[in-house]
């Protein structure tokens, strides 16, 4: 009974001992613990964004209550290495330029650790829990998530209004890019002007037949230089490309030209040579128009023409386009737009223009009087005319040699007839081509901010009064020879002397045939018309020998 009671006291006394083991360890941890630390520094030596300070070893010597063998510092030590181990790592890493902040703090509280690890300082298992610090953040990152909340109806109502101002500028951009908005405009509705000018252009070619080869190119091109915002008839846009290479230059002209003489037949002209007279009367208009220039711009104060611009503005009354847009470009280079416009429009309009002047000027019975057949013209005289012609016009006025040069080229390739495929490239193919591309050149200048201006208004009147000046002279002329021949004369082949081949010819035909249905005079018109051809040329040359144009 007393070995069972010994046996009893001694496993108290070792279970004893195994608790006080138990109880320092716990109270070892307790006190080098960063967070009892932190706790129990003064909260004077602590700052706020101070970091942790390491755990550093302590040399204690734990004293257990029964007597017993003190625990040793190395077993200490090796004990809380272990349980230090087995514990996560706190992070104890700030910013660099809180260290020194921190280092009193860190000294202050290694020195309050020494103090609490005396044994006099040990606390009961119950007063050793360790309670975890509230994370100080929490609070801010709440008030920052509550605020966030509130203002995201603001943000999302300024989202929705960025997005639709931003919907709204675009719409804006791609109205504005449109041809559309520009009709709103001073500007746009003087295109609009125009492209109702372009559309009757083309109305005549189609409808009513009147020179569609020429008004169907101009109209078309006056149309695309009216689009807003194309740029089709500005720089770098084809047609300005076109216009620049082919008219500023002066070579549609001169193509032009070759095509007219591959198709005109002089014959009539060899065969008649009076009617050379009546070509001369025609170009009446170009000095009138000259003179009217002149005249108008010294009343009206808007406009002002000096010599050499009336001097262009009077060869419309040659209605010779070819020649206006040659003489143009070397004396006045800057009204060579409107001028080509007008020589162009007016020789198209020969059809509406001439015949109420014909009727008006002459009587039926006049009207009525029937030519005789001209003679036969041998093959070497329309041979040798065209080189005769050439060396005289280029030997007494070399200003006239360009234009009056092409001419007779094409029609020596006509009738040489050695050079049919030339001849045959001249009259179709080239003038084609020419034409479709000079057409839609001088369409480019249709456009409103060049056209309606009071200098091409003004330039525009003057060619039209030139024009009907023209027809007038010839036609007084045709009832002057009329009476003063004894070969009958029609007077109506007078109006052909003005220089629109063969459209003037094809007009007195018409008129003539509408008095007298067996009256052709298309062939007796020619001359005239051929003779006005080179009286245009003739009066350009003229002009450039007299006013000092390049050539």
């Amino acid at each position: 009974m007393h070995s069972k009671s010994n046996s009893h006291a001694n496993k108290l006394a070792y279970m004893g001992k195994l608790l006080q083991i138990l109880l320092a360890v716990t109270l070892l941890l307790t006190l080098h613990s960063p967070v009892y630390a932190q706790s129990s520094a003064p909260q004077t030596a602590q700052p706020n964004n101070a970091a942790p300070t390491e755990t550093e070893s302590v040399d204690v010597s734990v004293y257990p209550q029964d007597g017993s063998q003190p625990v040793s510092p190395e077993e200490t030590v090796q004990v809380e290495e272990d349980v230090q181990s087995s514990v996560p790592a706190q992070t104890t890493t700030e910013s660099a330029h809180h260290d020194e902040v921190a280092a009193p703090a860190q000294t202050e509280a290694t020195q309050e650790d020494s103090a609490a690890s005396k044994p006099e300082a040990v606390a009961t298992p119950s007063d050793a829990k360790v309670q975890e610090p509230a994370p100080a953040v929490q609070p801010e990152v709440e008030a920052t998530v509550i605020e966030v909340e509130e203002d995201a109806p603001a943000a999302a109502a300024d989202a929705e209004a960025t997005e639709v101002k931003s919907a709204s500028e675009s719409a804006k951009i791609i109205w504005e890019s449109t041809g559309l908005s520009a009709f709103a405009t001073a500007e746009g509705f003087k295109m609009l002007i125009m492209i109702c000018v372009s559309l009757l252009l083309i109305y005549l070619a189609i409808v009513k037949e009147f020179e569609p080869l020429l008004l169907l190119p101009i109209g078309m091109g006056g149309l695309l230089s009216n689009i807003p915002n194309a740029g089709i008839a500005e720089p770098g846009g084809f047609l300005h490309v076109i216009y620049t290479a082919g008219i500023e230059t002066g070579l549609f002209p001169l193509l032009i030209f070759m095509g007219v003489g591959a198709m005109t037949d002089f014959g009539p002209l060899i065969a008649n040579p009076r009617m050379a007279l009546l070509g001369g009367a025609a170009q009446f208009g170009i000095f009138f128009a000259l003179i009217g220039a002149l005249v108008l711009s010294q009343f009206v104060p808007f406009i002002h023409f000096d010599l050499k611009d009336a001097a262009s503005i009077g060869i419309i009354g040659g209605a010779d386009g070819p020649t206006a847009i040659f003489l143009t470009s070397r004396l006045s280079p800057d009204l060579l737009g409107s001028i080509a416009v007008a020589a162009y429009s007016y020789m198209a309009l020969v059809p509406i223009i001439q015949p109420p002047i014909m009727k008006a000027l002459t009587t039926e019975s006049e009207r009525n009087i029937v030519m005789r057949q001209l003679r036969p013209v041998s093959k070497a005289e329309k041979i040798v005319f065209p080189l005769v012609v050439l060396l005289l016009c280029a030997l007494l006025l070399p200003s006239a040699a360009p234009l009056m040069g092409a001419l007779m080229f094409g029609n020596l390739a006509r009738e040489c007839g050695v050079v049919n495929r030339l001849s045959d490239t001249m009259q179709n193919a080239l003038c084609n081509i020419v034409t479709i591309m000079l057409g839609t050149a001088v369409g480019s200048k249709l456009a409103a901010d060049k056209f309606l201006t009071p200098e091409t208004l003004g330039i525009l009147l003057l060619g039209l009064i030139a024009f009907c000046v023209g027809t007038a002279s010839g036609v007084l002329l045709g009832k002057l020879m009329n009476k003063c021949s004894k070969d009958p004369i029609n007077p109506l082949i007078g109006a052909a002397g003005v220089s629109a081949v063969p459209m003037a010819a094809r007009v007195v035909n018409k008129v003539g045939l509408e008095t007298n249905p067996r009256n052709f005079l298309l062939m007796h018109a020619m001359g005239p018309n051929v003779s006005g051809v080179i009286g245009s040329a003739v009066a350009a040359g003229v002009l450039l020998a007299l006013l000092g144009g390049k050539f």
